[in-house]
């Protein structure tokens, strides 16, 4: 029986598995190889070496987690609107965005650095969008770095007190409460 043919987003997509499971020791690639049906040297036909595929799927984690997300909500039209739709996004599913799972292996090289693309990546959306609705960019900056924090202690506090952060339409009135503590103007109605 003739193997499938693999890509390398094939490799980079098991890789990013096995990162975000066991971290970046679990990236090997002879259990990758037999996961995939594959053999070493399928590996080394698209990879130099072992920290090739880590830097493969790191990338793959930006693109989905934080490219494909930015790129999703630019089709919504308002700011508020989607700053409702991240927040309701990212603290609503059952799951969390592996940056929580990778910030346990932040003393590797690669994935520090991933980390650092990401989170610049993401706080300058968030800037983005709250200067959009109308905040100077000192208050949009500290606004965005609040709203990020609250996030990444979210998904910690998920991980360690699950019934405190709820998953699902249960988190609904923490997202509203979210949105309106980042886009208060501090007036009064």
């Amino acid at each position: 029986m003739q193997r499938p043919r693999l890509t390398p987003e094939d490799w980079a997509a098991a890789a990013l598995a096995a990162l975000v499971q066991g971290g970046v020791y679990a990236v090997a690639v002879e259990p990758l190889a037999a996961a995939l049906g594959a053999t070493k040297g399928s590996f080394y036909w698209h990879f130099r070496d072992r920290g090739a595929l880590v830097d493969a799927a790191l990338a793959l984690w930006e693109a989905r987690e934080t490219d494909g997300v930015i790129a999703d909500l630019s089709t919504v039209a308002e700011p508020d609107d989607r700053l409702r739709l991240l927040l309701e996004l990212v603290l609503t599913v059952q799951e969390a965005d592996s940056v929580v799972r990778l910030f346990r292996d932040v003393d590797d090289p690669r994935v520090q650095a991933a980390l650092e693309r990401v989170t610049r990546r993401r706080l300058a959306y968030l800037v983005e969008q709250l200067e959009a609705c109308g905040f100077d960019p000192e208050s949009a900056r500290t606004r965005a770095t609040l709203a990020y924090s609250a996030y990444l202690g979210w998904w910690q506090l998920r991980r360690t007190a699950p019934e405190a952060a709820p998953a699902g339409p249960a988190a609904l009135p923490h997202v509203e409460l979210l949105q309106e503590l980042l886009l208060d103007t501090g007036r009064e109605p």
